[in-house]
């Protein structure tokens, strides 16, 4: 409500999140089974017969906001404001409620409200400078367009978030996806990443990280490359310890990273399109994903592929310890050479070993007759039935053109 958006500003707030108001605005009704594929509404779900009851509009957003916006404006007039930046960090319009109860009324707010909090007016608009490409464009111009590659090494620390994020912007904006070759720029740095490390990274980039990253690693990633490595001289096991954190691959739809150590929780939810390799990864890994492929080589957390409609997922699993971890509901648990498509866990192996030296790819590869049954493919149910589908109407002769343009509906009909 306005009055959330005016006390946090108050606070000392410069930004506010509005996704569950954005949702219900285009008709959520908070049932809370996101991740079981059954939405009354149709706003998250795969379900084709469920997502016919989606009536939300870009409309129902603008209202929402428009109508939020102007009770904002009438509770700032009634305090004698003209805009929110007036009011941030003015915590003295703060009163503390006295109808509470015996133990609320003892805590103390003194520190809190009461006063003005000493905070930097930005008058002018503070991602100006960021927005300036002239810097770019007498620099990133030349690299792009020459014959040759360019890379560069740097340090990094955790103050550096969404490296990479930049030069993609630029490219995308000059190039579209698929402009530049793979591995035109390739930046090398060293130390510890802050979050969002090559967040929304696009084709032709190439980001090597020897270090560790925060939070939201390759979030979006868009057709580049990010490779993250321990330091060679790292006195701590690396074959076990964690190298990326929280939601690393969140929402990728393209190209590949390979991460030389394990992840965090909730590891390439909702990837729809990237290659990425990792070395184990905490609870809710590969939550809703719908395409792409993932290969765990280590242990995975509870709640494994919660939601996972599309792409497969491979789990080096030598203790069988995967089908307690994993969600059952919508995937199915497949031996190795049971499928076809299986060719490509090797590829990723050979890839994750020369990018990043992997002890552990390097043991599996070369005992691969025998390593390569220690894997179980996680597979989405109708997913598999598509491509299983698809796969007979390929030996029946229909046209690449054709198949690549069937609709989900369709092949789950069994043909054209």
């Amino acid at each position: 409500t306005a009055k959330d958006v005016l006390k946090v500003a108050m606070l000392g707030a410069e930004e506010y999140s509005f996704a569950s108001l954005v949702l219900v605005a285009i008709g959520c009704v908070m049932m809370r089974v996101c991740s079981l594929n059954t939405c009354p509404v149709g706003v998250a779900t795969q379900n084709p017969e469920l997502r016919e009851h989606f009536v939300g509009k870009v409309e129902h957003i603008e209202n929402a906001f428009t109508y939020l916006a102007e009770e904002i404006r009438e509770n700032l007039a009634s305090l004698g404001y003209h805009s929110l930046e007036e009011i941030i960090g003015e915590s003295h319009l703060l009163v503390p409620r006295t109808d509470l109860s015996d133990k609320a009324k003892t805590i103390s707010l003194e520190r809190v409200i009461g006063k003005s909090l000493p905070i930097e007016r930005k008058v002018s608009d503070p991602f100006d400078e960021k927005r300036k490409w002239k810097e770019l464009d007498s620099i990133a111009e030349e690299l792009v367009t020459s014959k040759h590659n360019f890379s560069v090494v740097k340090s990094i620390n955790n103050v550096d978030r969404a490296v990479g994020s930049r030069i993609s912007g630029w490219i995308a904006e000059r190039y579209g996806n698929n402009g530049i070759e793979d591995g035109k720029l390739v930046y090398e740095y060293h130390g510890i990443a802050g979050q969002s490390f090559g967040a929304f990274l696009t084709k032709g980039v190439v980001l090597r990280l020897v270090g560790e990253a925060n939070d939201y690693t390759a979030k979006g990633l868009s057709g580049g490359r990010i490779i993250v490595t321990p330091p060679t001289d790292a006195l701590y096991d690396v074959t076990d310890s964690f190298i990326t954190g929280n939601v690393a691959c969140f929402g990728a739809n393209n190209g590949e990273a390979f991460f030389r150590g394990r992840a965090g929780e909730r590891f390439c939810v909702r990837n729809s399109g990237a290659s990425v390799v990792v070395e184990g990864v905490g609870d809710h890994g590969c939550e809703y994903m719908t395409g792409g492929v993932a290969l765990v080589l280590g242990s995975v957390g509870r709640n494994f592929a919660a939601g996972m409609s599309g792409g497969v997922a491979y789990v080096y699993d030598p203790d069988g310890e995967l089908p307690e971890k994993c969600n059952m509901e919508m995937v199915d648990l497949v031996k190795w050479g049971e499928t076809s498509g299986d060719e490509v866990l090797k590829e990723l192996l050979e890839k994750h070993l020369l990018y990043t030296d992997s002890t552990k790819a390097e043991f599996i590869l070369n005992n691969w007759e025998t390593e390569k049954h220690a894997f179980i493919k996680v597979y989405p149910k109708d997913y598999h039935r598509v491509m299983d589908i698809r796969e007979v109407l390929q030996d029946s002769g229909t046209p690449e053109s054709v198949l690549d343009n069937l609709t989900f509906e369709h092949l789950m009909k069994g043909g054209v």
